[in-house]
């Protein structure tokens, strides 16, 4: 009973991974303040329902509330949004170190301010562990008075207009997986700052050149001491762990809002025609980029094999008898391969880098010795996968070498694959023989030429006797004294 118990168990977990839509998990816990606010989000829930998402609600005071269960991550993602006014926290299992485990253990993490709402100390101490800075006033929005939406925000001018191509920042090739077509309403954003020391960071969406930081509740007519203007402003922020782990940060709650899935907004620039905002196409894609839905890369098998005689041939490397051996012979040529995915939707497919950029292998000790770039192809085998071979000589160098491939790129998850091999020298039977070699010949011919002379003398020295006369007198003479 107990073992038919535990089977369906089992079975339950994996048709819930399948149906998932993710590549990590279906499971989202989600942690808003007040249940009534949840209404106000009714279409962003239905399209995470909708993509196999399994959501659960918590309050930060709820004592069900917890990140890990047996020392396990409890959910796969976790939707944070700001904690109500007047709150100093998000509770004690939302601490800034819990919240960082959950991530060192691999599971992502969105989370939305508000800047009509109090930012806590607790999520400032949060972001600080991700090198974001916010504003040292926690009351502080975003303001523009040249991208605005002059239909809601006319006179305060803090709901930002920014295209929606602006998404994915500067990064060519891969901001196709965040932009969409149209334009964005961000209302009563808070900008950070980013650190210029972690290459993980990344800016999804940076302010307009004249857009600032402002307090409206100080009632003065200017602002002297500015934390951050322009682009320095970061909107929504990405960073990816180096264990593939996604944070993501969304600096306007009110973009998930209904009200804004649907509006209809103004450019305050002269002429400009009123057009439907594509926050919710936008949203879509955040919350897939940030829940593992969107450029999720993984790497398939991994072979290496001597390219010599039948191994020439590698579309069945099935019937190769001598893949991944753990030891090779110097100045031999070989061929190595790996596979790689991508996940579109809900399953598997080949993946294919942008035109300006390439996977690379390297073949190192202490320094790499080759860095190659890897030609795509495709593979009957795998069709769900894109294979990437390199073929080249070992050099003539003995030790421990590692064939190495690290793909990272931003908004990509990372790929590291490492494989050690032994690279010995000729075995004393491996090396050519000398007359197979020209430079040879004059010692060769020295060799033999001392050997034919040694022989020639002793056989000079042998067959060469004194004459009969000249021996039967000396031995007269001895006779005769």
């Amino acid at each position: 009973m107990e073992m038919r118990l535990l089977l369906s168990l089992l079975l339950a977990g994996l048709v819930s991974t399948v149906a998932a839509l993710s590549a990590q998990g279906s499971k989202l816990l989600v942690v808003l303040e007040d249940e009534s606010e949840k209404s106000r989000y009714s279409q962003f829930w239905t399209d995470l329902e909708d993509r196999g998402f399994q959501l659960t609600y918590r309050t930060p005071k709820d004592p069900q509330l917890s990140l890990f269960r047996h020392g396990e991550p409890a959910y796969s993602h976790l939707l944070l949004l700001p904690p109500g006014k007047g709150t100093k926290g998000l509770g004690p299992n939302l601490t800034p170190n819990l919240l960082v485990d959950f991530i060192s253990a691999g599971s992502n993490v969105l989370m939305a301010l508000s800047g009509e709402q109090s930012i806590p100390s607790a999520v400032s101490s949060l972001l600080l562990e991700f090198d974001i800075s916010l504003p040292p006033d926690r009351n502080s929005m975003v303001v523009d008075h040249f991208n605005y939406d002059s239909s809601s925000a006319k006179e305060s001018h803090d709901v930002l207009l920014l295209p929606g191509k602006n998404a994915g920042g500067s990064k060519k090739g891969v901001a196709d997986i965040l932009s969409v077509d149209g334009i964005l309403a961000l209302p009563h954003a808070v900008g950070a700052v980013l650190g210029n020391a972690s290459p993980l960071l990344n800016s999804i969406i940076k302010a307009p050149a004249t857009a600032y930081t402002y307090n409206p509740k100080e009632e003065q007519e200017g602002v002297e001491d500015v934390f951050a203007t322009g682009d320095q402003l970061s909107l929504v922020t990405a960073f990816q762990a180096r264990n593939s782990a996604r944070f993501t940060l969304l600096g306007s709650v009110e973009a998930l809002q209904d009200a804004w899935f649907d509006t209809t907004v103004q450019h305050s620039a002269p002429g400009s025609k009123s057009e439907q905002a594509a926050n919710r196409a936008f949203a879509q894609k955040l919350t897939g980029w940030t829940f593992k839905e969107l450029g999720v890369v993984k790497a398939g098998p991994v072979t290496h094999f001597l390219n010599e005689g039948s191994q020439q041939n590698t579309s069945d490397l099935t019937t190769l008898s001598d893949i991944n051996p753990s030891i090779y012979r110097i100045n031999t040529e070989v061929h190595y391969t790996i596979e790689l995915s991508t996940w579109s939707v809900d399953h598997w497919v080949p993946f294919t880098p942008p035109a300006s950029d390439a996977v690379q292998l390297e073949f190192s000790m202490l320094s790499p010795f080759h860095r190659l770039n890897l030609a795509p192809t495709t593979t009957p085998a795998n069709p769900n996968a894109s294979l990437f071979t390199a073929t080249f000589t070992l050099p003539d160098q003995h030790g421990i070498f590692n064939f190495f491939v690290e793909y990272r790129r931003p908004y990509l998850t990372n790929i590291e694959e490492k494989r050690t091999v032994t690279v010995r020298h000729f075995a004393h039977d491996e090396y050519p023989r000398s007359f197979v070699i020209m430079a040879a010949y004059p010692w060769i011919t020295g060799i033999w030429t001392t050997v034919a002379g040694f022989v020639g003398f002793c056989a000079l020295w042998l067959y060469s006797r004194p004459e009969k006369e000249r021996v039967e007198l000396k031995v007269k003479e001895a006779g005769g004294r």
